[in-house]
């Protein structure tokens, strides 16, 4: 398995809609975000906030043999859950999913 990291910066006043958005997908988005996961061969996805005195972050950790599947998934769908998560991740942290997915992280430290 390999595994995605990712931090995308949540602008002022977006918050409480990036909230509801995750709450979305957690609910009466479910099935369909499940679908393309599964489909993309995710075993396990985590978003979490991180509030610095820089400003608010989701971090974002995708697990699956191919983590970038996910992202080309979301990136190239054309059905409706594809499309209102890429207007909604383009919304809150102006990544264009349309476009290339990002560079695999450059690791510094490891343990063990």
């Amino acid at each position: 398995m390999a595994i995605m990291l990712f931090a995308a910066p949540i602008p002022p006043g977006k918050l409480d809609a990036w909230k509801a958005f995750n709450k979305d997908i957690q609910g009466s988005r479910k099935a369909a975000m499940d679908a393309i996961q599964a489909g993309a061969g995710v075993t396990r996805q985590v978003a979490t906030l991180q509030q610095t005195p820089h400003g608010d972050f989701a971090v974002v950790m995708i697990e699956a043999d191919d983590p970038s599947k996910f992202m080309m998934a979301m990136g190239t769908g054309t059905d409706e859950m594809a499309q209102w998560f890429r207007a909604q991740v383009l919304d809150f942290h102006g990544m264009d999913l349309a476009g290339p997915p990002p560079p695999p992280n450059e690791v510094y430290y490891q343990y063990p």
